[in-house]
C-alpha cells in the first residue's frame, strides 16, 4: 500500500475552509488559549461552529478524557485502586469519557464470536466504583445489561426543574417491555444517588467507550441526542479487531462526539498506511442516522458534523526511520522534542495527512508502548532481550486529539499503571456549551454542517486509501450543502 497521501482533495478541502471563515471574527475563548501546545501549525478555522446569538449564553464545562490499552487483562485484583488512581475524581471534572482497548484477549473466538455483555458491565461497574465511592457518594449499582441499541430514550421527568432529563439508559425496545413499576425503578436509580451518572457506553470486540457526567450537571442542562456508532474494519476490513467506537450526544445547543479507537498495529513499511486507511474509513464509516422521533430535533449524522470532537485511543502510530538504538537514547535523555520529529501521527496532523487540522498538546512523557510485561519499567527488547522476547522500538501509541472551536487543553498526562504493557494516558479539557436563554428549540445556523451521507448499509469500504481520502473529502462537500439547503428552508 503506498504510504504517500495525497494532497490534492486536502488542498482543495482547505481553500474551502478558508473561504468559508475568513469573515468570521475570531473565538475569543479559543484566543484566550492561544496555541496550548506551542505549535504554529494550526490555523483557527474549524467546520463545525454555531454563532453565538442574544438568546443563548456560554457556560464551561470541564471534560477528562482517557485512554488506555489494558493487554486483555480482567478488571480485578488492584485495577480497582488503579483506576482511582487514574482518573482522580474531583469536583472539577465534570465528564469523564474513557475509551479502553483489549478489554478481551483478541483471540479467534473473542473476534468472531458473539458479543459478551459481561465485560462491559463489569467495567462500568468498576468505573462508577472509582468514580463515586471516592467521593463519599453512594455508588447505585447501574443497569447489568449493557445497552444493545444504537439510540439512546431520553425521557423527561416532571418532578425535576425546567430543561433537565435523565438517560434510560437502555433501548426502546426493552424498556416498552418491562412492567411500570420496573421502569420506575430504573428511573430513580438513573437520577439519585450517585455522584456520576453512565450516560453512554458501547463495546466493540476489545474496544470500549464509557461516558460518565455529573448528576447535577444531568439535570441542569438538556442532554440530548445521545447516540452510539461502532466502525469494524480490522481482519477483511470488517472484523471487529480494530476499529472504533463513538458516542454522540448534544448537551443545550452543543454537539460533542467522542471516538474511541485501535487501528493497525506494526512497524513495519506500509504499517503507516494501514492505520491511515482505517481512519478514513471510520470518518467515513461513522454515522448516527436519525429516527422518526428526531424529525424536528436535527443532530449531527457524521462525525465531522459536531461541535467539539475528541479522537483518542491506541493509535498505535509509531516513530518512522528512527534507529531502535537512537530512540532509546533520546528517551533515557528524555529530549522528548527531538523524538517528536520522527512521530508518524505529527506527520499526520500536517497538510495532506488524515488528521490534517487536529490538534494535541505537547507531549512532555515518554513513550506509553510496549513494555517488556505489566509490572515492569523495562521497554520491550533492547540489550541485553530477554530469550524469545520480540523487539518494540518504544512509540507514543495511545493518543488524544481534538478538533473544534471552543476547547481549551489544561493537562496532557500518562499514568504510570504497570498494569498492561501500555501506560494509560489522560487530558483535561475546558469547553464552552451554548446554552438556551429561552425555551426555543434548537435552531441551526448557517455554519453549522448538517451532514447528508448514504445509510450505513450502503457505505462500503474504499479500495485504497486514494479513495478513501477522496471519499471523506467529498462528504465533507455534502455535509456543507445539506447545511445551506436547509438554512434556506427554515
Amino acid at each position: 500500500m503506498n504510504d504517500k497521501n495525497p494532497k490534492s482533495s486536502s488542498g482543495k478541502f482547505r481553500k474551502w475552509l478558508k473561504r468559508k471563515h475568513k469573515k468570521k471574527q475570531p473565538d475569543p475563548y479559543y484566543l484566550q488559549d492561544e496555541l496550548s501546545d506551542g505549535d504554529d501549525f494550526m490555523e483557527d478555522i474549524y467546520v463545525s461552529s454555531l454563532e453565538i446569538d442574544p438568546c443563548t449564553s456560554t457556560n464551561e464545562l470541564r471534560i477528562f478524557v482517557g485512554t488506555w490499552n489494558v493487554a486483555g487483562r480482567a478488571p480485578v485484583g488492584s485495577l480497582a485502586v488503579d483506576l482511582e488512581e487514574w482518573l482522580k475524581p474531583q469536583d472539577a471534572v465534570d465528564i469523564y469519557v474513557l475509551g479502553f482497548q483489549e478489554i478481551v484477549p483478541l483471540k479467534t473466538r473473542t473476534v468472531i464470536g458473539a458479543e459478551d455483555p459481561r465485560k462491559a458491565t463489569n467495567w462500568n461497574l468498576l468505573i462508577g466504583k472509582a468514580l463515586n465511592e471516592s467521593s463519599g457518594c453512594p455508588w447505585l449499582t447501574p443497569m447489568l445489561n449493557p445497552i444493545s441499541s444504537d439510540s439512546y430514550h431520553y425521557v423527561r421527568n416532571p418532578g425535576l426543574e425546567k430543561g433537565a432529563s435523565f438517560s434510560a439508559i437502555c433501548d426502546n425496545a426493552r424498556m416498552r417491555g418491562k412492567p411500570i413499576t420496573q421502569h420506575r425503578h430504573h428511573q430513580q436509580a438513573v437520577i439519585g444517588g450517585s455522584k456520576y451518572k453512565l450516560m453512554a457506553s458501547k463495546k466493540m470486540v476489545g474496544v470500549f467507550i464509557s461516558v460518565w457526567m455529573k448528576e447535577e450537571l444531568a439535570t441542569k442542562y438538556s442532554v440530548s441526542n445521545v447516540k452510539v456508532s461502532s466502525v469494524a474494519c480490522g481482519i477483511m476490513g470488517y472484523l471487529g479487531n480494530k476499529g472504533s467506537v463513538s458516542v454522540s450526544m448534544s448537551i443545550e445547543r452543543t454537539s460533542f462526539c467522542f471516538i474511541a479507537a485501535h487501528l493497525a498495529s506494526g512497524e513495519k513499511q506500509g504499517d503507516e498506511g494501514r492505520r491511515n486507511h482505517q481512519v478514513s474509513e471510520i470518518f467515513k464509516r461513522t454515522s448516527f442516522p436519525r429516527s422518526a422521533k428526531d424529525e424536528h430535533n436535527l443532530h449531527p449524522l457524521t462525525i465531522l458534523g459536531h461541535d467539539r470532537i475528541f479522537w483518542f485511543g491506541d493509535l498505535n502510530y509509531r516513530l518512522y526511520n528512527l534507529e531502535d538504538n537512537l530512540a532509546r537514547h533520546l528517551i533515557q535523555k528524555k529530549d522528548w522534542k527531538a523524538l517528536q520529529e520522527f512521530d508518524q501521527l505529527r506527520r499526520e496532523q500536517e497538510d495532506g495527512g488524515v488528521f490534517q487540522g487536529w490538534r494535541e498538546g505537547n507531549i512532555e512523557f515518554a513513550p506509553t508502548y510496549k513494555y517488556s510485561s505489566s509490572n515492569c519499567n523495562r521497554y520491550s527488547g533492547g540489550v541485553p532481550s530477554r530469550s524469545g522476547e520480540k523487539q518494540r522500538t518504544p512509540a507514543w501509541c495511545d493518543r488524544i486529539l481534538w478538533y473544534g472551536k471552543g476547547v481549551k487543553l489544561l493537562s496532557y498526562l500518562r499514568s504510570e499503571i504497570k498494569f498492561s504493557d501500555h501506560r494509560p494516558v489522560s487530558a483535561l479539557f475546558s469547553t464552552q456549551i451554548e446554552v438556551n436563554k429561552s425555551s426555543n428549540p434548537r435552531i441551526f445556523s448557517k455554519d453549522t454542517i448538517v451532514p447528508n451521507i448514504m445509510p450505513p448499509e450502503q457505505i462500503g469500504t474504499s479500495g485504497n486509501y486514494e479513495e478513501g481520502k477522496a471519499t471523506l473529502l467529498s462528504l465533507i462537500v455534502k455535509d456543507t450543502e445539506a447545511s445551506s439547503i436547509h438554512t434556506q428552508k427554515l
